[in-house]
């Protein structure tokens, strides 16, 4: 396998110059910005707050088995206590990559809704 990839490493930007010189004239934006607003808009409104509900939820049965189902056995309550920390990691991930996102666009004075801006071609 590694003798493979050896021998074939050295061909891999001979059969990527295509991409690169067709790159140059510029792509259509106006045939993919629906499809990346959809997705985008999608996974504002849907995706985000769904996995902050599978979050939330996932803490408050960690919180219940931890304090109601586990109130007499220590290994119920092990097991409440690693739902609670593993939902609380779930939540710093998602407002991190959230957080990462805002900065970037911010930072890169990207705009956050509507049609990317048109790039003067050549």
């Amino acid at each position: 396998m590694k003798k493979i990839f050896l021998r074939t490493a050295p061909l891999l930007p001979v059969l990527a110059m295509p991409f690169v010189a067709s790159a140059q004239q510029g792509i259509n934006l106006s045939a993919i910005t629906p499809y990346s607003n959809g997705i985008i808009n999608l996974v504002n409104a849907v995706l985000v707050p769904v996995l902050f509900a599978i979050a939330f939820l996932y803490f408050i049965y960690g919180v219940y088995k931890y304090f109601i189902l586990g109130a007499e056995s220590d290994t119920e309550r092990a097991t409440g206590r690693t739902f609670v920390l593993w939902s609380l990691i779930g939540f710093a991930v998602i407002l991190s990559v959230w957080g990462l996102v805002n900065v970037l666009t911010q930072t890169f004075n990207i705009p956050t809704g509507g049609q990317p801006p048109r790039y003067p071609t050549l």
